[in-house]
């Protein structure tokens, strides 16, 4: 039975791993959990799984779970940063499902593979910022990093049982969002509310708005880049709508082999946790007669900018991508906040890139410092 500390219980992949955990009692147990300020919900998760363990932001969360929890058997209850660290690292648990959103899930992700815990990672931010550290540190260790995102999880699927000498390319695969037809000069005028209108996936609000920039497609890439050991010319993107094939790995031969499935988080969530066993869950069946069509286009990086910097960030290397997405995540939550439009999220990130000078970053104080050079830079964009 795999223990689990859940990094991001509130969130939505943390509430589909737990259902995923529900269904599967025999095969797992949650000893911790952490989250960010919903209560509510993490009081009926606690009453559900009875961790022995429990991180919150910050002390007035930890006051309110304290004065609501019954009395008697309550979980340890941690704060802040160091909090997520400790319930990550506790020593019962051999396996950390690393669902925070955004850079805050860098450092719990880091220290749990620095304490020799498997890693369910669902916090892409974490290979984007600091993957060349992050899988160093993973392989001293012997620990596996496992993705949850649907596009790796189909690439660690195809590439299961063939020789990685023969690997040629990864294709990864992007719905497109819910603009990939709205004329350029429309997309000026998108609210909150109708980027937040998914085609095909739900997710929460910041990987929503990734997807509707096409930025999270730029994050996956430099994700992939880390997690498979690949170079950025073995990485290509293809627009597809329909979202039923995941990604697909060319060989040197001209295969090519591909994971399809419906689009439905509990599908990776439960393969990262099981790997490489496939457990049964209450999903319909793909019906591939249904779906009728299956469609591919490439990504206009001129409508979708987000994608080109975020390729460009690749490609400078260095402290570029923690950069980008420092920038990224005080732009996307000045548009959800109404303070910019869609199109200027592209526009604050490209003036943050800028204005920034790569440097090597050897340690995770460096990827911080960047990150936090990042926000402080982009929020002075907003008010220029």
């Amino acid at each position: 039975m795999k223990q689990i500390a859940l990094l991001g219980a509130t969130g939505s992949i943390g509430v589909s791993a737990l259902n995923v955990v529900r269904e599967h009692p025999e095969e797992y147990r949650i000893v911790a959990l952490s989250a960010g300020q919903n209560a509510d919900l993490l009081l009926r998760q606690i009453a559900a799984f009875q961790p022995v363990a429990v991180a919150v932001l910050n002390e007035s969360v930890a006051a309110e779970l304290i004065s609501r929890l019954p009395a008697g058997n309550t979980p340890d209850i941690f704060v802040g940063i160091e909090g997520f660290v400790r319930v990550a690292t506790l020593d019962s648990v051999d396996t950390v499902v690393s669902a925070m959103t955004g850079a805050a899930g860098l450092i719990p992700t880091y220290e749990a593979i620095k304490a020799g815990k498997n890693i369910a990672l669902a916090n892409k931010e974490t290979m984007v910022m600091a993957g060349p550290l992050v899988m160093a540190e993973a392989r001293q260790r012997g620990v596996e990093v496992l993705p949850i995102d649907s596009e790796h999880s189909a690439i660690l699927q195809s590439l299961r049982g063939h020789g990685r000498e023969d690997l040629k390319r990864v294709i990864l695969t992007a719905s497109g969002g819910p603009f990939r037809e709205r004329p350029l000069e429309e997309m000026a005028r998108v609210t909150a509310a109708e980027a937040l209108q998914h085609p095909n996936w739900q997710m929460g609000p910041k990987i929503t708005i990734d997807s509707a920039t096409l930025m999270n497609k730029g994050l996956e890439v430099i994700e992939a880049r880390w997690l498979f050991d690949l170079k950025m010319d073995q990485i290509d993107i293809l627009v597809h709508p329909q979202s039923v094939l995941h990604s697909m790995v060319e060989y040197r031969d001209g295969s090519v082999i591909g994971q399809m499935g419906v689009p439905d988080m509990t599908v990776p969530i439960a393969y990262a946790l099981s790997y490489p066993r496939h457990l049964t869950n209450g999903l319909p069946s793909l019906d591939l007669g249904k779906v009728g069509k299956l469609t591919f286009l490439r990504p206009d990086l001129k409508r979708f900018r987000c994608l080109k910097l975020a390729l460009d960030a690749a490609a400078t290397g260095g402290s570029m991508p923690a950069v980008l997405n420092g920038a990224n995540e005080i732009a996307v939550d000045a548009f959800l906040r109404g303070r910019i439009g869609f199109l200027d999220i592209p526009d604050v990130i490209e003036k943050t890139m800028a204005l920034h000078h790569a440097s090597p970053v050897e340690t995770i104080e460096a990827v911080m410092a960047a990150d936090q050079w990042a926000r402080k830079t982009a929020q002075g964009q907003l008010t220029a």
